[in-house]
């Protein structure tokens, strides 16, 4: 049995049709400031981060203080400020990873990659960030690369690790 596949003829949408996507989330969700987050998240599903001028753009459409709105988004660390890379590339430093060299995996990974936690390689290929928990105590240290997870991972492994992803 054949399988057709056929090729997206999906288009990149412009900032326009994205802050007006959004325009329309924020009426779905009838202003409210209770609401607040669940617009965030669907605007950094439509724009991949929330820069300032969305933060803004949401305030005004909801009538609430620029302040607030930013309150939320730098207190929650789903929400992300900036462009994130094509991989997501988390450090468990929970307790068991912290202990069992948890620390020694980040700094080899900010010196391949270049970056430093919060930022994105120039290609916008890595962004790095530390966890506090992946829930793989057992198999520490660990790091989580997108939704995959890697366990007993040391410095060595990194090169490795990272060339599955290149």
């Amino acid at each position: 049995m054949s399988a057709i596949v056929e090729q997206c003829s999906c288009k990149e949408m412009s900032e326009e049709e994205k802050f007006a996507l959004l325009a329309d989330v924020i009426e779905d969700y009838h202003r409210r400031e209770s609401n607040l987050i669940q617009i965030l998240h669907m605007a950094q599903a439509i724009f991949g981060y929330l820069p300032d001028k969305v933060q803004t753009f949401i305030a005004e459409k909801m009538d609430l203080p620029i302040s607030k709105v930013s309150g939320v988004v730098t207190f929650y660390t789903f929400f992300s400020t900036s462009p994130k890379g094509e991989y997501t590339v988390c450090v468990c430093l929970g307790t068991a990873c912290y202990v069992r060299g948890g620390k020694k995996i980040l700094e080899k990974l900010k010196e391949v990659l270049e970056i430093d936690v919060g930022e994105t390689t120039e290609d916008m290929k890595f962004s790095l960030q530390v966890v506090r928990c992946m829930g793989a105590c057992g198999l520490a240290p660990a790091i989580r690369v997108n939704d995959k997870v890697f366990k007993r991972v040391n410095p060595n492994k990194i090169q490795q690790i990272l060339k599955l992803y290149s």
